[in-house]
């Protein structure tokens, strides 16, 4: 892989290297824009195969977050961290440490929080070394768990959805699948039952469906049959890459609004839902509630701000379809168009040079 070509192709700013050979920390940390502001992401430990893998990894994921936090609205760039290592066997305290003292050498310039493998524990670790943490415990001012608030994110990103493909964002009647019943997507069912809607559910957790069935009346139905199950709005809250070529030939769906990552297999896959005029809501501006959450972190939590910024989840998603169809294209690239244009914008008024650039943790 050569670096520099791939940096420059996909303008990255720094990619940083961070080891510990004590702890055994071996860390990636990019920072793919900071146009809007410091890089926020989140920090990710692995088994990687190889280093090219977690590198290529690291990357892709930071350029992932400029998209979304631009497209939140929010005042952050886009960043993330990779810890190569068993999240089950090769943490240590002294890891995070070591690696908080990376954070802190970059200055502001990257914020991190929790992400898959690592938990509140380990940003508690981090941010005994720096400020430039999220999602640590509560007891130093942290939001807690995020789960409910970007599932009042989603559900609010629904009803935006519901109301480009039926005139009304009423969900009252309306029969939605949703394909897993996790932390988020539970609590997802709770808003859409409480609105009036029908609900179908899988998982493979039985005991989660089970549950959702008792507490929702929702019907269940098995993993390989909720794509095809005769439904008003499908919500994937579960795994990536299930809008494909083979679920495209059984979904009914008049719209797609869901919480999992990654939803379209291939980029075709979304060209596809447009030729055929399903309401596609992009899986990284309906599920933004929970950046949008740990973002106000850096304010000095508020709940109830937070909560209020989370509610916009549903205009962020309405202005992606007026950019749709104000450019004739799919809802996948309107949402990149929106968060391009937010940061183009904010270039052009940020050209100024300053010896000392404000930092947005000296307001707390």
């Amino acid at each position: 892989m050569e670096l520099f070509t791939y940096m420059e192709k996909y303008d990255y700013e720094q990619l940083v290297f961070c080891q510990d050979k004590n702890s055994g920390l071996k860390a990636i940390i990019a920072i793919h824009d900071t146009t809007l502001g410091p890089a926020l992401g989140g920090t990710r430990m692995w088994t990687y195969d190889s280093e090219e893998d977690a590198i290529e990894d690291a990357l892709r994921l930071a350029k992932g977050m400029t998209y979304k936090n631009a497209a939140a609205g929010l005042n952050l760039g886009g960043g993330k961290t990779v810890i190569i290592g068993d999240p089950l066997k090769d943490k240590n305290e002294e890891m995070f440490r070591a690696f908080g003292r990376y954070i802190q050498g970059l200055a502001g310039r990257y914020i991190t929080a929790e992400d898959v493998g690592t938990t509140v524990k380990d940003m508690d670790l981090i941010h005994e070394e720096t400020d430039y943490v999220t999602g640590i415990s509560p007891a130093f001012g942290s939001s807690g768990n995020p789960s409910p608030v970007t599932a009042y994110g989603v559900y609010r990103g629904i009803k935006a959805a519901a109301n480009e493909a039926y005139g009304s964002d009423s969900l009252e009647g309306k029969t939605i699948a949703v394909q897993g019943v996790g932390n988020v997507a539970f609590t997802l069912c709770r808003h859409l039952h409480e609105e009036g809607a029908k609900l179908i559910v899988t998982d493979i957790n039985k005991e989660s469906v089970q549950r959702a069935v008792d507490e929702f009346g929702a019907k269940a139905v098995e993993p390989n049959e909720i794509y095809g199950v005769e439904c008003d709005i499908f919500a994937p809250c579960a795994l990536g890459a299930i809008i494909n070529d083979n679920t495209l030939e059984v979904l009914k769906a008049d719209v797609i609004a869901g919480a999992a990552n990654n939803q379209l297999k291939e980029t075709r896959h979304g060209d596809i839902l447009h030729e055929r005029g399903i309401v596609y809501a992009p899986d990284y501006v309906i599920n933004a509630g929970g950046v949008i959450n740990v973002a106000d972190e850096l304010y000095g939590y508020n709940r109830e701000r937070a909560m209020k910024n989370v509610e916009k989840v549903y205009d962020n998603v309405a202005r992606v379809f007026e950019i749709a169809k104000r450019d004739g294209v799919p809802s996948y690239l309107a949402a990149d168009r929106m968060a391009e244009e937010r940061i183009a914008s904010m270039a052009k008024s940020r050209s100024q040079f300053l010896r000392s650039e404000h930092n947005i943790l000296s307001r707390r």
